[in-house]
């Protein structure tokens, strides 16, 4: 099976086995167009769950209980503060946390008192903490200036690198959409948000920004010469790139993904809730989304971009002209997958074909 995976990713390499991903670049754009709008409509219902780190309030744990009923938690804190709504999570094995909105010293012992008799446990069992508001907002401020520093400093650093405004606009779109459905799923899920979600959520920007530019670092090597020869357009030369990265986005992606959902595992079902499970949700969705668009969505909206250039375009219609001159191919410019059975991707070569006068071996000037 390895020799059968190294054979099929030195195929994609050279050209002898490749898919056509920019070809079917609408196909790609209508699942990330769905999955965006799912997520839109989770964050707005039932929307995000802010933890009490955000919202301020005070929290109760209750360490060694018997019954983990988190209804008598909720029962227990309405008895003694009827107006209250208490978030009850169950903790690893033997451990409740109740949080309220801030409760007053008077009624916080009452509380206290009332779920030591409930779960019968001693009241040293029981410690209470008090989170304000303030210090989630500052977090959260923080968050949002990093977020906005780091974006221009992308797009700066990529317009520099790639000499190309449109890659980096490509990778902004990518970025963007990794981080609107990994907060999206977080919503759907349901779990609060807390420290340690936000931790995720910046993290997963600078995975999915090193993977996109590790894919427009070989679609810029293999573009570089497309006005120059006239077998391949821009958007194949581009589509070889993808292919050539494939195996190495996919192993690149199996490896981070098996800790971080290894940890997602431990987090949710062996410890219940806890900073563990926050991070590595944020962590997974976010890395495997972000192998998606950096494979499926970053190129071939950068194709887009660079397809409405007159010169590329120009000799985009010239090839596909010359093709269906011939009969080999399709002189639709939009769509690749339409050449059929005869389209020859980027990198395959022709038998007996002639490659060109650049493709010929460099000779050394002989002395005289």
């Amino acid at each position: 099976m390895a020799a059968g995976f190294a054979q099929w990713g030195n195929d994609l390499y050279t050209g002898r086995r490749s898919y056509n991903i920019v070809g079917r670049r609408k196909i790609w754009f209508t699942i990330s167009t769905i999955l965006v709008i799912m997520s839109a409509i989770f964050l707005v219902k039932p929307g995000l769950n802010p933890g009490i780190e955000f919202r301020g309030g005070s929290e109760f744990v209750v360490a060694d209980v018997a019954d983990k009923d988190q209804q008598l938690a909720i029962d227990t804190v309405k008895s003694v503060a009827p107006d209250e709504e208490p978030r009850v999570t169950t903790i690893g094995e033997d451990s409740m946390r109740i949080q309220t909105s801030k409760l007053e010293s008077e009624e916080l012992g009452e509380v206290k008192a009332a779920l030591a008799e409930a779960y019968d446990v001693p009241v040293g069992n029981i410690s209470t903490s008090y989170i304000g508001a303030s210090w989630g907002k500052d977090i959260s401020q923080k968050a949002v200036i990093g977020i906005i520093v780091f974006l221009l400093l992308v797009t700066v650093v990529m317009s520099i690198y790639f000499r190309n405004w449109r890659m980096a606009l490509a990778a902004l779109i990518a970025l963007f959409h990794d981080l609107v459905i990994t907060v999206g799923v977080y919503a759907a899920v349901g779990w609060e948000v807390t420290p340690a979600t936000v931790i995720g959520f910046l993290t997963i920007l600078g995975y999915s920004i090193y993977d996109t530019v590790v894919v427009f670092d070989k679609v810029r090597e293999n573009t570089a010469d497309t006005l120059l020869q006239s077998r391949w357009t821009y958007a194949e030369k581009a589509n070889l790139a993808v292919n050539q990265t494939l195996v190495r986005s996919i192993n690149t992606s199996i490896v981070a993904l098996l800790p971080v959902g290894a940890i997602l595992f431990v987090g949710a079902v062996v410890l219940g809730a806890g900073t563990l499970r926050d991070i590595a949700l944020a962590l997974f969705v976010g890395m495997l989304i972000g192998t998606f668009s950096s494979v499926f969505l970053a190129t071939p909206f950068e194709v887009v971009l660079r397809q409405r250039e007159p010169a590329i375009k120009a000799h985009t219609a010239k090839i596909h002209a010359g093709r269906a001159a011939v009969g080999s191919g399709s002189s639709d410019e939009g769509d690749l997958a339409a050449a059929g059975p005869t389209y020859v991707p980027a990198g395959a070569l022709k038998a007996g074909s002639h490659q060109g006068v650049t493709a010929q071996p460099k000779r050394r000037p002989t002395k005289k």
